[in-house]
């Protein structure tokens, strides 16, 4: 997450009150040396490539916070999140693409930075390439696998991560679904939540949510760090002197760095990214070829897919976007749902004696995506007020994003219904809303702009 300071200092920088706030801090930097006598790496491309690791250091974490945000046991000294950050050369996008930490890699020849024993090139588990080589090694197996340049690494650990959401005041994220984690901890009803920073942890380290685990965790960390940027690029915090110098000291306090990343090219980076946004965000995960990919000595990985992969680093090496942007829809955002419309079939019923009501709701909930059956008919009863929204209890999910479409309805269960809802529409109807499901797929490869994935107004409303 520690691109978000780098965001946050070149905005300021761009406001013209760089230098005389930064003064200094480079000195608070950790410094690493990951690109020592590094040879035979990709060609640099337009742009610049920044590797951003997040470790499980937590070594700086009291006993009380670490019991708060079930933070015990040994950490594994490993890469909990490995992302790619592309800043464009126009310094006006931002690309992101995480790195599942058990995706399957392969190290080149290295010398371990525990025993000091030179191994020869052998797969492993992509997280684990810290342990055995730190940054140096998680770079050249990095850019091995995507024949991307990493032009400079950051590094950032469980405390750092707390201590730069507490220092901007908290981060605003929404879910339209219960999500708990007896794991972590995390417990969120639906809803809009503003989280502090042990919170925000336990809501990008969640991996006992649902059956997509990593995938979907990593899907929550590049919503997070949207919300991040947005809280950092909206809130006019960083405009106060003051109160960024602030921001700066804890942040760059507790983060690591390569030698040749400093004052001077943040300050660079902000004079060219005036306009920076969460539009100007893009984020996606590799994709994901073959699942539980066996590996003796290893275990389950993720094999990536060749195609859909190259593609993607194919647009990094390019300085391209990594998917073609369309125009922002105009009018009010969409709300989020649990269930994609395009899962739920309906059958419409007209309530009323108004004629063809019927039909324009079928209509209404077939452009917003439903499966509708296309063929409404008229209802028993023709003197309902109230549309209703009937479903099978094992649907509510799907009734919940149904009811959203089509604001006031009643949501009836009826059990043995079946998987099919149904809409009586009332003498109240007035308009099918728009909707989107708040994961747009589960595919590990959906692009999505980072103005998409923030709390918008109806954000988290059922």
């Amino acid at each position: 997450m520690r691109v978000v300071t780098a965001l946050s200092v070149v905005v300021l920088a761009s406001a013209g009150i760089g230098h005389a706030v930064l003064s200094g801090l480079d000195a608070d930097i950790a410094r690493v040396d990951a690109f020592k006598d590094m040879k035979n790496r990709p060609r640099a491309g337009d742009g610049m490539n920044v590797l951003l690791v997040g470790t499980d250091g937590r070594d700086r974490i009291g006993e009380e916070e670490r019991r708060r945000y079930r933070l015990g046991g040994a950490p594994c000294h490993c890469t909990d999140t490995i992302m790619i950050v592309h800043i464009s050369e126009d310094r006006e996008r931002a690309s992101v693409v995480s790195l599942p930490r058990d995706s399957y890699a392969e190290t080149p020849g290295h010398t371990d930075v525990t025993t000091g024993e030179h191994h020869e090139g052998h797969p492993l588990k992509l997280n684990a390439a810290y342990a055995e080589g730190g940054p140096q090694l998680t770079i050249r197996t990095v850019e091995n696998m995507t024949h991307v340049k990493i032009d400079h690494y950051l590094e950032v650990d469980f405390t750092s991560f707390m201590k730069t959401v507490d220092v901007l005041g908290g981060v605003r994220v929404c879910t339209v679904e219960h999500l708990k984690d007896s794991h972590t901890g995390l417990d969120l009803r639906p809803g809009t939540h503003k989280l502090m920073g042990g919170q925000a942890l336990q809501y990008v380290r969640a991996r006992h949510l649902d059956g997509a685990s990593d995938l979907s965790r990593m899907k929550r960390q590049q919503r997070f760090l949207a919300a991040l940027i947005d809280r950092a690029t909206s809130s006019g915090l960083l405009l106060n002197p003051l109160r960024f110098r602030e921001v700066t000291q804890a942040v760059l306090g507790s983060v690591r760095a390569d030698k040749g990343f400093g004052t001077d090219e943040l300050l660079a980076l902000g004079r060219a990214m005036r306009n920076f946004s969460p539009s100007s965000s893009e984020f996606t995960t590799v994709p994901i070829g073959q699942m539980g990919y066996a590996v003796k000595g290893v275990g389950s990985t993720l094999k990536w897919d060749p195609a859909k992969s190259e593609r993607i680093f194919d647009a990094l090496r390019e300085d391209e976007p990594l998917a073609a942007h369309k125009p922002r829809p105009k009018g009010p955002a969409p709300v989020l749902v649990p269930v994609d419309p395009a899962q739920i079939r309906v059958q419409v019923e007209n309530g009323t004696h108004t004629a063809g009501l019927g039909k324009r709701v079928d209509d209404g909930l077939a452009a917003a995506g439903f499966r509708t059956t296309r063929a409404p008919r008229n209802a028993a009863d023709r003197a309902v007020g109230r549309t209703v929204v009937t479903f099978d209890p094992r649907w509510d999910r799907s009734a919940k994003s149904l009811g959203a479409a089509l604001p006031g309805s009643e949501l009836r269960p009826v059990a043995g219904q079946g998987p099919t809802l149904k809409v009586i529409a009332g003498a109240d109807f007035r308009e099918v809303v728009k909707v989107k499901p708040a994961n747009p797929s589960q595919e590990s490869d959906t692009v999505v702009r980072g103005d998409e994935v923030v709390c918008g107004e109806t954000a988290g409303k059922q």
